[in-house]
């Protein structure tokens, strides 16, 4: 059996992928690996705080490997970290990893090329998956998710915070995916099937960040 690392922001298509890993019972899940941005001490795009994705691992199970990033980091610095990251996965055997991308071919490539130059294989569960039926499995099989960033380009401020739900996809302009894959919004799953136990936090402060992102701070619960 085949040792995998899941690449994991806490959002809901990377749960996808790894429930789907879980479900094939083909590899061995020995990682999930994040990136963290090293100035907030949150997840990268998604701005949750470390423990709360330390919370997430715990609770699913799997050991996580946090790789810390500089704030606005440039795509070299990215790629080194990365790269030092994948040669540490490399020496434990670690040879594919998995990831939550749905459609987005450049993003694909970018990962691939990068991959290539390790000897990496990846692993993309939920590839060309349809985005509103993906959206509705996931809530269907009783996963939770609470929408931490939004686009404000592209959805108002009201729309972070709220429960990823069937309601939450009603409202959604038709320009956005159901999915957010374009980076409309990001998700933190607290709940499922694949969950030991619930996260519990509370909602804290919103706060609009580089002219462009909502954030809703979600505390965790002593």
């Amino acid at each position: 059996m085949d040792k995998v690392a899941v690449s994991w922001s806490g959002g809901k298509d990377c749960t996808m992928a790894l429930y789907k890993i879980m479900l094939s019972k083909n590899y061995d899940i020995a990682y999930l690996l994040t990136t963290i941005t090293e100035d907030f001490d949150r997840v990268t795009m998604h701005g949750v705080r470390r423990q709360l994705i330390e919370l997430q691992a715990k609770s699913l199970g799997f050991e996580l490997k946090k790789v810390y990033i500089p704030a606005y980091a440039k795509n070299e610095v990215y790629e080194e970290k990365m790269k030092e990251a994948t040669i540490d996965l490399l020496s434990k055997g670690i040879r594919k990893h998995v990831f939550g991308d749905i459609f987005l071919e450049d993003v694909r490539q970018y990962r691939e090329k990068n991959l290539k130059k390790l000897g990496i294989e990846g692993i993309w569960p939920l590839w060309n998956l349809d985005t509103r039926e993906l959206a509705r499995e996931f809530i269907k099989l009783g996963f939770k998710a609470i929408v931490c960033c939004v686009d404000g380009k592209v959805l108002g401020e009201n729309f972070v915070g709220m429960e990823f739900d069937e309601y939450f996809l009603s409202i959604l302009p038709n320009s956005v995916d159901p999915c957010g894959e374009r980076g409309e919004f990001h998700t933190f799953v607290y709940d499922g099937p694949i969950f030991k136990e619930r996260i519990e936090f509370e909602l804290g402060q919103k706060v609009f960040r580089d002219n462009r992102f909502y954030y809703i701070d979600l505390i965790p619960k002593s």
